[in-house]
């Protein structure tokens, strides 16, 4: 079927160019194919941000023709769509080859911009799947990918969802909806490593040199480790990835499935399914109702991200050459999170920029959050409201016993004793979000779109893209989670 829009006039308004980038690697590393339509599609969320990004214009984006090629029933000149072929380890076990099972790549535009439609039908690495995408999962990742933005946490972006009434089986049967996802590359861990797996060692070059040449080039410059520009590799991915769970780790977010082929190996947070920002604190907490094993627990982030590093070493050993060279590339992992994690807990509690925080103090003060699962956003935003004030009631108000935080709200008060409480008010609220994605906002904003009303969607993207302001009048989106919100399960089909 050729669903090429046969306007060139109508197409060239989008303000879409293409170019290639990862398709001219070759046909070793992917598949050609054109996306499933989906019937009668409708919109259900865009981002205004993401299209500027892009350069998409504005009038294209509300068109019909837009939401039939965001949706994979159409598509522009110049696209070239193709699937993508990569392994992994998935839960600590090698799992073969996997690949993009449910995403198509559309192509890269001229701004160094990869567009990926995530639900447009089966390829050849489905395993067995429909290679369908369900409304509710769809609208958690449009949401999730554009508050982590909004964050200024590094992540994949998202230009839009669409739904159509085309039933999907999950655990229940749903309907069928497409995220438009956007990147400058959604290449993996796990494609060096399949390429390793398979002892094709030319297309294991082929793609470091590639992802090196395009997103890393100081590594070719390098004296480090020799002049090898593959352990420089290695260890400016690390450094990237240790950074990316510093923020993970201080804005509670988890993950939820850290799989060898969800890390992006340009240290972007990427595929959002099971994730969950957290309610109350608790450092072990799980939020993939798969993981029954833990494996993915919020405190075991940072080690399994060391884990899944170490995996990319072993892929990039042929290359690398030494086995003590690729350990060393990865050495500075244990100082980049600690001390990037350190940073953040220092905004967090307003310290000036380049200042470290006590980390005793800051020990402290998560075994009191974690002793009464102490939500973890509200906490924070209260102790930045209160540093402002003066008035610390609301942040004593938070704990059954107030005990643990009257003894160290003086200790913390004399940390910042250098610093004026206005100053420091204001660095906390820019660290510490008032609104955040939680699943109960997630799950009534999905409820509402299964009956077709999308102003959920619109106002959490909204709320979302500025998460430290005050917004007046929603409030109500940074309040306590309900007793509800415990008993909802997200798992690997989310």
């Amino acid at each position: 079927m050729n669903l090429l829009v046969d306007d060139s006039t109508t197409a060239a308004a989008s303000g879409l160019h293409w170019i290639d980038g990862f398709r001219a690697l070759g046909p070793a590393f992917f598949t050609p194919l054109q996306p499933t339509p989906l019937p009668a599609p409708y919109w259900v969320g865009r981002s205004d941000d993401v299209a500027r990004q892009l350069g998409v214009d504005a009038d294209w984006l509300v068109s019909d023709e837009a939401l039939d090629v965001l949706t994979g029933n159409a598509l522009l000149p110049g696209m070239a769509p193709l699937a993508s072929v990569y392994s992994g380890h998935q839960f600590g076990v090698w799992a073969g080859q996997l690949g993009d099972g449910r995403a198509i790549l559309l192509g890269e535009t001229e701004r160094g911009l990869e567009v990926q439609l995530k639900g447009a039908g089966r390829t050849p690495y489905s395993r067995m799947g429909d290679g369908r995408a369900v409304l509710r999962s769809s609208i958690r990742e449009f949401l999730c990918s554009e508050a982590m933005h909004g964050l200024g946490i590094p992540t994949t972006r998202a230009l839009a969802v669409t739904g159509s009434d085309q039933r999907v089986r999950r655990e229940e049967i749903e309907t069928a909806a497409v995220v438009t996802r956007v990147a400058p590359s959604f290449i993996r861990f796990g494609h060096f490593e399949h390429f390793a797996a398979n002892d094709r060692i030319d297309e294991l070059r082929q793609l470091a040199d590639y992802v090196i040449d395009r997103y890393y080039p100081d590594c070719r410059a390098t004296e480090r480790f020799g002049g090898n520009a593959y352990a420089a590799f290695l260890e400016a991915v690390s450094e990237r990835t240790a950074a990316l769970l510093a923020q993970w780790q201080a804005v509670g977010f988890c993950h939820g499935v850290m799989n060898t082929d969800n890390m992006s190996i340009l240290g972007l947070t990427i595929d959002y399914g099971p994730f969950q920002f957290l309610d109350g604190f608790d450092p072990a907490h799980i939020c993939n109702h798969s993981d029954t094993g833990g494996r993915y627990a919020f405190n075991q982030q940072p080690n399994v991200a060391y884990w899944n590093l170490h995996c990319l070493a072993q892929a990039l050993l042929p290359l690398i050459g030494e086995q003590d060279i690729a350990i060393a590339a990865l050495a500075s992992y244990k100082t980049v999170f600690p001390r990037a994690f350190d940073q953040r807990m220092a905004r967090k509690l307003g310290l000036p920029d380049g200042e470290s925080a006590d980390r005793g103090l800051v020990d402290a003060v998560l075994r009191l959050l974690a002793a009464e699962r102490t939500d973890w956003t509200i906490f924070w935003r209260r102790l930045s409201d209160a540093v402002g004030s003066g008035d610390f009631t609301p942040v004593r108000d938070l704990f059954i016993d107030p005990t643990g935080i009257d003894a160290w709200l003086p200790l913390y008060a004399a940390q910042r004793a250098s610093t004026p409480s206005a100053d420091a008010a204001a660095r906390m609220r820019a660290a510490n979000p008032k609104y955040v994605l939680r699943n109960h906002l997630g799950q009534q904003a999905i409820e509402a779109a299964q009956q077709k009303d999308f102003s959920g969607v619109a106002t959490l993207l909204t709320l979302l893209a500025s998460p430290s302001d005050e917004h007046a009048g929603f409030e109500a989106y940074a309040g306590f989670p309900p007793d509800w919100a415990s008993t909802i399960e997200i798992s690997c089909s989310s």
